[in-house]
C-alpha cells in the first residue's frame, strides 16, 4: 500500500513537471539562409574562391604550356638525357606545387568561412538563448536537424526570431 501511494505521487509529480515543460523549435538553415549578413558573407566568400581558383588556373596553364614545350623538344630530339631529366623534375615540381596550392585554397576557405559566420551564427545562438529564457522553453529544437518528427505550429519560433534579428 505505502509502494502504491509513493508510485501515485511520484507519477502525478512526473506529469506535473512535464506539463510545465515548454519545447519550441526553429529551422537553423532556413533562418541564416534569410539573414542579410550571410548572404554578404557567402558572397565575400564565394568573392575569395574565384581569386583563389584564377590563381590555381594560371599556375596549371602555365604548367600545360611548360608540358608542351617539354614534350614537343623531347620529340624533337634537341635535348640531351641530363636536359630531358632536370626538365622532368622542373615539371615534377610544379606538379606538387599545384597540388600544394589546392591545399592552400581548402584551408584559406575554411579559414575564411569561420571568420564570417563565427559572428553571425553567434548572434543567432545569443537571440535564441534570449527567446527561451523570456519564452519559458525548456528546449528549442533545430527543425533542420530532422530531429522533429511532430510539432505544433504554435511553437514554431521562427517568426519571432526572425523578427527578433530584424529578418523580414
Amino acid at each position: 500500500m505505502k509502494y502504491t501511494f509513493l508510485s501515485i505521487m511520484l507519477a502525478l509529480f512526473m506529469s506535473g513537471s512535464l506539463n510545465a515543460q515548454k519545447f519550441g523549435y526553429v529551422n537553423s538553415q532556413e533562418l541564416l539562409s534569410n539573414m542579410p549578413e550571410m548572404k554578404l558573407a557567402d558572397n565575400e566568400l564565394q568573392k575569395l574562391q574565384n581569386e583563389l581558383v584564377a590563381k590555381g588556373e594560371e599556375m596549371v596553364i602555365k604548367f600545360e604550356a611548360e608540358y608542351k614545350k617539354y614534350m614537343a623538344e623531347a620529340n624533337s630530339g634537341t635535348l640531351s638525357k641530363v636536359q630531358m631529366q632536370q626538365k622532368e623534375e622542373t615539371l615534377v615540381a610544379q606538379q606538387e606545387e599545384i597540388k600544394k596550392y589546392e591545399g592552400e585554397i581548402q584551408q584559406q576557405l575554411a579559414k575564411k568561412r569561420d571568420d564570417l559566420y563565427k559572428p553571425v551564427i553567434d548572434r543567432v545562438k545569443t537571440e535564441i538563448e534570449k527567446l527561451g529564457v523570456e519564452g519559458g522553453y525548456t528546449m528549442i529544437f533545430d527543425a533542420s536537424a530532422g530531429m522533429i518528427l511532430h510539432a505544433a505550429e504554435s511553437e514554431d519560433l521562427m517568426p519571432i526570431l526572425m523578427q527578433k534579428l530584424g529578418i523580414h
